[in-house]
């Protein structure tokens, strides 16, 4: 398909750039896969929205604090994003690093961290589908995991914008994060689960709503837009995961019962959707990497309904709802929501896809 096919205008005051209080105050949209008119909701609505017997499957990923700030000798800022582990040797740590700055530093160009860490380049950043990533070394009185945690920023997609100094940037270090992470090692949230509250996963359960939960660390894709006029050339970049056999067992057992599985999120779509299926009809429970690209035309196995945010225009993301709900109905949807005044990408509001 022609990866324009997923285009559409979006106002820039349509993109949100701090998420709403509480988070299950967001709008929700529910668009009915039988043909049923839009409906207007909140996501406090969710107990209401779904039946007893259904099952949320969340994705517990918490994102690395992994964007650092170094400054050059000459005093210009140089922005490293962590991407991996790349070993170590006797001058410090390696790691594999987006670097971004508006001239890029060169090889060997020594750049000052906070609390007393230094890094430099291993090697100049590379073009195609590596550009902006270098190897880069980092030394210090700590590990790079305590310099991070210390001294690090959540790495917020670039559509939210913060400066330095930006109050808000304190904020983002809870908000950017589900109530449920737990397992870090991402570089972006799972977003449509930042909707949910204690108080709302209190009530869900109350409602007879059952949840699990698998692991999809979001990696530096995420970063990279979609550059194919084809969807058939797209390659996206494999993401680290854990399906728990609880996981499995819990998508069983709701089926059995006439239930639904209700993916919060893309990631779980992709996490469900990349397993084989065992002999009572669950995937498979497992753990590595998936490249999965879910695009119109995929047959789903394991995801009845899902909770999804409004995604960026010609995103696999939104070709993955795309693919769930159908072409024209999703664009339909994203038109109304547009025209409600709903708030879109990270921190905007949600869909129900039932």
């Amino acid at each position: 398909m022609d990866v324009a096919l997923f285009d559409y205008e979006l106002p820039p005051e349509r993109i949100a750039q701090e998420a709403v209080e509480p988070r299950d105050a967001a709008r929700l949209l529910l668009l009915d896969r039988g043909g049923g008119p839009l409906g207007h909701h909140r996501v406090a609505d969710l107990p209401a929205l779904l039946a007893p017997g259904d099952l949320l499957v969340v994705n517990d990923t918490r994102v690395a604090p992994a964007r650092l700030f170094a400054r050059r000798a000459t005093g210009g800022r140089v922005e490293l994003l962590l991407l991996e582990p790349a070993g170590r040797d006797g001058a410090g740590e390696r790691w594999r690093a987006l670097v971004g700055a508006s001239r890029a530093p060169r090889r060997g160009e020594p750049l000052a961290l906070p609390g007393g860490y230094t890094a430099e380049l291993l090697d100049e950043p590379g073009g195609g589908a590596e550009a902006g990533a270098a190897q880069v070394r980092i030394a210090g009185p700590g590990t790079v995991a305590e310099l991070a945690a210390a001294h690090g920023r959540l790495p917020l997609p670039p559509y939210i914008r913060r400066a330095p100094d930006d109050p808000r940037t304190a904020r983002d270090r809870e908000r950017y994060q589900t109530v449920y992470a737990a397992q870090e090692g991402a570089l972006a949230a799972p977003t449509a689960g930042l909707h949910f509250t204690p108080g709302l996963l209190a009530r869900l359960e109350e409602a007879g709503i059952a949840r699990t939960a698998v692991t999809l660390h979001v990696g530096e894709g995420t970063f990279r837009p979609v550059r194919a006029e084809r969807t058939g050339e797209i390659a996206l970049h494999p993401e680290r995961f854990t399906l728990p056999a609880a996981a499995s067992d819990a998508i069983a057992v709701a089926r059995a019962r006439g239930g639904r599985v209700v993916a919060v999120g893309t990631t779980v779509v992709r996490t469900l959707e990349s397993r084989p299926a065992r002999a009572d009809g669950a995937p498979e429970p497992g753990a590595g990497e998936t490249a999965l690209f879910v695009a119109p035309g995929h047959a789903f196995r394991f995801v009845d309904a899902l909770v999804t945010n409004f995604h960026l225009p010609r995103s696999t993301l939104l070709m993955l709802v795309s693919a769930f709900a159908g072409r024209e109905r999703v664009l339909a949807a994203y038109r109304e929501a547009i025209a409600a005044g709903y708030r879109f990408y990270s921190y905007g509001d949600a869909m129900l896809v039932l």
